[in-house]
């Protein structure tokens, strides 16, 4: 009784922020640690007065990474100060002044440090007033540790694959006792924004590209086969002759949906296509993926249903078939990680942990789609799709990220698939800015290795940009500053007069969010929280001094996409020059979907494009249905 007068009161509280009856404050803690700048106690000068006695050095032999490491380092320090330090090989070096790259004659003389004791792409940096060093545990860690560099150090900032700041002065000067080893969060970090490249994806300091190999960024990591495979290993064409391959329906039917994970046949036929892929693949791809389809239809034959009842999850069957793949393939393929997908019926992990993944198997665990973005992943037990009052409002377990800790506990590693935008509705202001920086903490704290994203890939959502910059940031160090990037990122975008009432915009929506509802990934509401009138009135102020402020016109025309996100929320909700007592409202919203095609943007939703052919738009519908 007392669980559901707590509910009554949670429901009556979101019903007094959304009539404005209670205020909603706008003051975010956006996480992490606060940022610190870089101190120079003792001076050191590599460029002075546009000047160097400084040269870069690479061993003599060196790979193609630490080539494209010296090289980025030179062009940066040019676009800094105009000096050109000269790129020397150590067999050649007779100076006194260096920057050293990675494993060279000099490297050792510098320092006594293990290097092969610092974490996969993590990097030793050393000065001593005459030397800088930078040295990875290998040659990509020497690559990332450039770009470090040159960001925390220089001031260098790439926000884009197109927006990259460069600040200019004659001197370049750092301290002269630097001594750090620098390591990422996360092992596994991959995050394309839209329009990303390999030079991108190295300055974000990402290393994995799913696809194709870059050895001049340091490689990256690929699949012989990834995301939906088990079509690949165990081909649909086969369903004509052995139905029993393929999965059984509750009702005894089969369906090429699935595959029966229990049939011995089925194993043999997914090992022999699994060798002969990675016999073909070009690249030097180390993973290969069991990937099931998108749907929940499962095998219900009486050997898989005897399997999951027994381990207590669905995802039974697929550690099994995933266990006993990688032990065919194992001793030829040594090298090779198995991974599988954790996702719909298979995302709950096994109530028996005695069911374990082997060690050269991981699982990709896209089960957290399910939990609520607006609240953190600890506290809120809302799960998307359940509507209930008793999901909304009363206290939950936080299932999602339970669930997650058990995985940790069944596997040695573990990947997160991670999605932070509203696929269904990419156009609306998505609110989870305020728990980014707590989810990833929360699960590299429980020992999770690996964080890929998939909200970046071509998905111009609402502030994608700026959602993919502190993704990549938090993706490398889980306690950076959120507020400080995310600022940062804000003048450099929007412009510095505008960027004060965008990040004032961000809060207020991020904190009416929480207030009043849920965010889900997959979320087909189109409110992004409630609003009382006072707080429209706020926020259209705010966005009008952002759109007159004294800015470029490239940064106007991002504060006029951003903009975009607002109207449609107005338009979805009737506010406004939308409602339905303003007899313009069709014309408005008209003028609505011309400003979408205007500011490029083809989509309301991932799931469809909006109509190229105005004549077939009708007005009298909320922007939600343009696709």
């Amino acid at each position: 009784m007392l669980a559901y007068i707590k509910g009554i009161i949670a429901f009556m509280q979101v019903i007094f922020c959304i009539t404005g009856l209670i205020p909603v404050s706008s003051e975010i803690d956006y996480g992490g640690n606060d940022y610190t700048a870089p101190q120079i106690e003792t001076p050191m000068l590599i460029v002075e007065n546009g000047k160097s006695e400084f040269v870069i050095v690479t061993a003599e032999n060196a790979d193609e990474c630490i080539q494209t490491a010296a090289i980025e380092l030179q062009s940066y320090i040019i676009k800094l100060s105009g000096a050109e330090l000269e790129i020397v090989t150590d067999n050649a070096f007779n100076g006194e002044k260096a920057i050293v790259l990675g494993e060279t004659a000099l490297t050792d003389e510098l320092t006594d440090t293990d290097r092969a004791q610092i974490g996969e792409d993590g990097f030793l940096l050393y000065s001593d007033g005459d030397y800088l060093l930078i040295a990875g545990e290998d040659s990509r860690g020497t690559l990332f540790g450039v770009y470090t560099f040159l960001e925390e150090y220089l001031g260098v900032r790439w926000f884009t694959p197109t927006l990259e700041v460069v600040p200019e002065s004659e001197d370049v000067i750092i301290d002269a006792s630097i001594n750090r080893i620098v390591e990422p969060s996360f092992a596994v970090r991959r995050n394309d924004c839209a329009g990303t490249n390999a030079a991108y994806r190295a300055r974000s300091r990402m290393n994995v590209s799913f696809h194709y190999d870059v050895p001049e960024y340091g490689g990256a990591m690929t699949w012989v086969l990834w995301d939906v495979t088990l079509d690949v290993l165990v081909p649909d064409a086969l369903f004509a002759e052995h139905p029993e391959y393929f999965a059984m329906n509750p009702d005894g039917t089969r369906t090429t949906d699935h595959v029966c994970l229990s049939n011995p046949d089925v194993l043999e036929i997914a090992i022999k296509n699994g060798r002969q892929a990675i016999l073909d693949c070009e690249k030097d791809a180390k993973y290969i993926h069991i990937g099931q389809k998108d749907n929940m239809n499962y095998c219900h034959c009486e050997k898989c249903e005897e399997i999951n009842a027994e381990y207590g999850t669905v995802c039974s069957t697929t550690i099994l078939f995933t266990n006993a793949f990688a032990d065919a393939l194992d001793d030829e393929f040594p090298d090779m990680t198995f991974t599988f997908y954790a996702y719909n019926e298979t995302d709950r992990p096994p109530a028996d942990l005695s069911l374990r993944c082997n060690p050269n198997v991981v699982p990709v665990l896209c089960g957290i789609h399910k939990a609520c973005r607006s609240h953190p992943i600890t506290e809120c037990g809302a799960i998307d799709g359940n509507e209930t009052f008793d999901n909304l409002f009363m206290e939950q377990n936080a299932q999602v990220a339970e669930d997650h800790v058990n995985w940790t506990k069944v596997a040695d590693r573990t990947f997160i698939y991670d999605y932070t935008i509203n696929f269904l509705n990419v156009a609306q202001f998505f609110s989870n800015f305020e728990t980014m920086q707590s989810t990833m903490k929360y699960m590299h704290d429980i020992g999770i290795t690996g964080y890929v994203y998939n909200c970046g890939d071509g998905h111009y959502a609402a502030f994608n940009e700026l959602r993919n910059y502190l993704l990549c940031k938090l993706q490398w160090d889980v306690n950076a500053d959120v507020e400080y990037h995310m600022n940062d990122f804000l003048k450099a975008y929007y412009g510095e007069e505008a960027a004060p009432y965008i990040k004032k915009i961000i809060d207020i929506q991020t904190a009416q969010v929480k207030a009043t509802a849920h965010a889900f990934d997959f979320d087909w509401h189109y409110q992004s929280g409630f609003y009382p009138f006072y707080t429209v009135n706020r926020l259209n102020s705010l966005w009008k001094k952002a759109l007159n402020a004294d800015i470029t016109e490239e940064q106007l025309f991002r504060v006029e996409v951003a903009n975009l996100s607002w109207e449609y929320f107005k338009a979805n909700q009737y506010i406004g020059k939308y409602s339905f007592l303003n007899p313009m409202r069709m014309k408005a919203n008209e003028e609505l979907y011309d400003a979408f095609i205007a500011h490029n943007i083809g989509r309301v939703s991932s799931f469809g494009l909006i109509p190229t052919d105005k004549s077939t738009v009708d007005f009298m519908l909320r922007p939600f249905n343009w696709k």
